[in-house]
């Protein structure tokens, strides 16, 4: 094995793990085999690529998608810790402790410090391709959600959707909002 392919490897085989690791969130609230965490990226991946269609602004594809894929990867390593759980440590951890992750999984990689510019630039959400995937990924929580809701009834997941989140782009937020209303049936109880 070349010094090459070992860094490569290296970096391959954390990637890996996200097929393993699956969305905390979802079992916490009972879900039966719930998705892991490298399913949500290739939906965050697929949502942006289809929000990028809807706007007039040039998007830059490439650039998009590599975030989409990247956004979780620190995940590999501190596994889908819950949103409560982060607010919880003192503010700024989250992203110092997935920064050192990520040099951890780069480390000695061609790709290093591309990967984590690109990582950056999704944490500080300022570029339009930034934006599109944090709204892409706030959509497939609640297009999950909503596929559980009308697979299992699970009414633990309605405090999902107590939240008013934050979208950037127009188009999302009427997703959320069809979304929500298609939640909102799946728990009806039926006639």
């Amino acid at each position: 094995m070349t010094r090459e392919t070992d860094s490569l490897l290296n970096s391959l085989r954390y990637s890996n793990q996200l097929k393993r690791t699956a969305r905390t969130g979802w079992v916490q609230r009972g879900v039966p085999d719930a998705e892991n965490v490298a399913a949500h990226s290739f939906g965050v991946a697929f949502i942006a690529l289809m929000l990028a269609e809807t706007i007039d602004e040039v998007v830059d594809i490439g650039r998009m998608l590599s975030m989409a894929l990247l956004h979780d990867l620190p995940e590999a390593v501190t596994t889908d810790i819950p949103t409560p759980s982060w607010r919880l440590l003192p503010p700024g951890s989250k992203a110092e402790v997935e920064a050192s992750v990520l040099n951890e999984i780069f480390a000695k990689s061609a790709f290093r410090d591309s990967g984590f510019d690109l990582w950056e630039e999704f944490q500080e959400a300022e570029s339009l391709e930034s934006r599109i995937v944090h709204d892409a990924d706030r959509i497939d929580m609640y297009l999950q959600a909503t596929a559980y809701a009308e697979q299992t009834r699970n009414m633990n997941l309605a405090e999902f959707w107590n939240a008013n989140p934050t979208f950037y782009l127009p188009i999302s937020r009427r997703v959320y909002e069809d979304l929500a209303v298609h939640f909102s049936k799946a728990l009806d109880p039926p006639d």
